[in-house]
Order: structure tokens, then C-alpha cells, then sequence
């Protein structure tokens, strides 16, 4: 018997109020907690991923270096160091940058409501990808990324469209202190 993933529920403040399995709650919509993970090399590119093409959702799109949800009782930024190593199989330092909140209807009848913590962290590290959870990766500039979003916006994941803008701005704050 396979235990499904559980999600934690929250309100709009990141207030817990409880949990519900994975698939449930993406079917109904409910807002739940999740982390994004933007991990640059030392060239200030983006490690990008290419979700595998059986994911439960959004399959075959590009997104950020990862993302997921935490499990009750972890902390957000260990789920994200957790999730980093079993599906990039990368480990480094990694940094709380902002927050934000989205709701988007997504393929498979599924909605993606979430409360979403974005991390940055920065490695020159090769990736060892999880074939399960990707099936490529690759580095790419700031510049060529939102060009690429704007002319093909629908090879992309709605999370990533959703915040770009505020990486964008957040990046451009940290790379002139942290990446050089």
C-alpha cells in the first residue's frame, strides 16, 4: 500500500491549519506551503530544469532549479536543502528571499494554490538529476530566460511565470553583493 503525500494547509498569513494529501488538495484548489529553489553559478546563470514528463503535473515544462512542498513538522528551508539533493542531486547554502502567494489551473484538471518561500544559493556544482523527477537541466542568463518566457511562455510552469519578475528584482539586488 502506497502512502500518499500530505501537504500542511495554511491561511493566507502562512498559519497552519493542518494537512491534506497531496493530490486532494491540488485537485480542490486548497492553499497549502511549498519552496522554490533558484540556484546560480558563479556566472550569475540560473540552474534550470526540465520536469520529467510523467510528473503528476506539468510534465515536460521548464521551471526553476526546484521546488515542493515540506512535510509536517520540517522546516521549510531543510525541505528545500532536502529537495535540492533528491532531485539535483546538489547540495549548497541556500538563502529565504521572498514570499508570494498563486493560484493557477494547470493540466490534468489539477489547481496549484500555494504560499511559496523562495530560496537563492549559488554552486558551480554538476547536477547528478533524479530521472524520476527530471529529465534535463541546464544554465541559462536572467536575459535569455525572460526573453524565452515572453516568446514561448507555454514551455514554462505557471509558479515560474508567476514570480519571475520578482526573482528578476531580487537577483539583480544580490548579484552585485553576493555573485561577484
Amino acid at each position: 500500500m502506497v502512502i500518499e503525500e500530505e501537504v500542511i494547509l495554511v491561511d493566507s498569513n502562512d498559519m497552519e491549519l493542518g494537512t491534506m494529501g497531496k493530490m486532494e488538495a491540488h485537485r480542490k484548489g486548497e492553499l497549502h506551503r511549498a519552496f522554490s529553489v533558484f540556484i546560480f553559478n558563479s556566472k550569475g546563470e540560473l540552474l534550470m530544469q526540465q520536469r520529467a514528463l510523467d510528473k503528476y503535473h506539468s510534465g515536460g515544462l521548464w521551471t526553476n532549479t526546484c521546488c515542493s512542498h515540506p512535510r509536517k513538522g520540517e522546516v521549510t528551508m531543510h525541505a528545500a536543502r532536502r529537495r535540492m539533493q533528491e532531485e539535483m542531486g546538489i547540495e549548497c547554502t541556500i538563502k529565504p528571499v521572498f514570499n508570494f502567494i498563486y493560484k493557477a489551473h494547470l493540466d490534468k484538471g489539477l489547481i496549484e494554490h500555494e504560499f511559496d518561500y523562495v530560496f537563492f544559493g549559488v554552486s558551480d556544482r554538476t547536477p547528478k538529476i533524479n530521472v524520476l523527477e527530471v529529465l534535463e537541466w541546464k544554465y541559462i542568463t536572467m536575459e535569455n530566460l525572460s526573453e524565452s518566457i515572453k516568446l514561448n511562455p507555454e514551455n514554462y510552469t505557471e509558479w515560474l511565470k508567476d514570480c519571475f519578475d520578482k526573482v528578476c528584482f531580487h537577483f539583480q539586488k544580490l548579484e552585485r553583493k553576493e555573485l561577484n
